[in-house]
């Protein structure tokens, strides 16, 4: 992660808590076009795919198509529903001030758009992942306090007890790649499934990945590839049971997981309630062979 002075080089103007100013006016017809494509082609496979509370911030944000939004007008919407701001950073930024920015409502997101070289894998987060993947589930009210939770956390964990690696495990299987189960079906909500095509349709319908019921300490025991699609997912109820599941002090739970097992993404527990596709039930699962 380059550090503060080597990105002053390139945004003289870069803050101590690593964020920039967007300067919107800069995006050329070629950025807002490749907003517009990634936009249009998520549009097509979402409906039936996504959780509705993902649509829904999608409509109250009035997030479109043919444009990058801008961040203080998206943010002045955004602040009017659950308190929330988004602020531009160059690019990933330190634990500590990604913990901090969560924590006081602000949600940072990469100024930058991918290129036609990378338009189906980015390696680091772009504004269409942050802001188009992200965001909208801001607006929802429940899942914002759960985002403040996190980065609340996040300091903690830091501070108190080197237990970093746990917690990014929670964040990657709920924000980045959670699913939800609704009465219709699994839903998407996490922010590196809806913003991609092919994961959008991979997620909820191969018959490749497990999809395991939500339990705390199996996900914070539980590796992800950043490489290739998830090999197992992990669905949760509501909203709301996510919120109060880890809405609570952490301290026990990290003493326990400094031993024990971690488990490879592939694994199938024995304690595992497996979703399969065409059920809405779960049942015991048995370990991966």
């Amino acid at each position: 992660m380059p550090a503060l002075d080597q990105l002053r080089l390139k945004h003289p103007e870069i803050a101590a808590d690593f964020t920039i100013d967007q300067h919107w006016e800069r995006y050329g017809a070629d950025e807002h076009g490749m907003w517009r494509t990634l936009y249009e082609r998520q549009a097509k496979v979402l409906p039936g795919r996504a959780a509705q509370e993902f649509l829904d911030g999608l409509a109250k944000l009035d997030l479109v198509s043919d444009r990058i939004p801008e961040f203080e007008r998206l943010s002045d919407g955004l602040e009017k529903l659950t308190g929330w701001r988004v602020v531009a950073v160059p690019s990933l930024v330190p634990d500590d001030i990604f913990f901090d920015h969560l924590a006081h409502r602000r949600f940072p997101a990469g100024q930058f758009i991918r290129t036609p070289q990378q338009i189906d894998y980015i390696e680091e987060p772009d504004v269409f992942h942050d802001v188009f993947g992200h965001v909208p589930m801001l607006a929802h009210p429940v899942f914002a306090d759960y985002m403040q939770a996190y980065g609340k956390g996040g300091q903690r964990a830091l501070s108190e007890f080197g237990a970093l690696k746990n917690l990014a495990r929670l964040y990657w299987y709920t924000v980045e790649f959670g699913l939800i189960e609704k009465p219709e079906g699994l839903r998407i909500y996490g922010s590196g499934i809806v913003s991609s095509r092919t994961e959008s349709i991979y997620a909820v319908e191969s018959p490749s990945p497990n999809r395991i019921r939500f339990d705390l300490e199996r996900v914070m025991r539980t590796n992800y590839r950043i490489d290739d699609f998830q090999e197992s997912y992990f669905v949760i109820g509501s909203f709301e049971d996510l919120f109060q599941e880890t809405y609570k002090d952490f301290a026990a739970l990290y003493t326990k997981l400094a031993s024990g097992p971690n488990y490879s993404p592939g694994d199938v527990l024995a304690g595992d309630r497996v979703h399969h596709r065409g059920t809405h039930t779960y049942i015991g699962g048995s370990h991966a062979a």
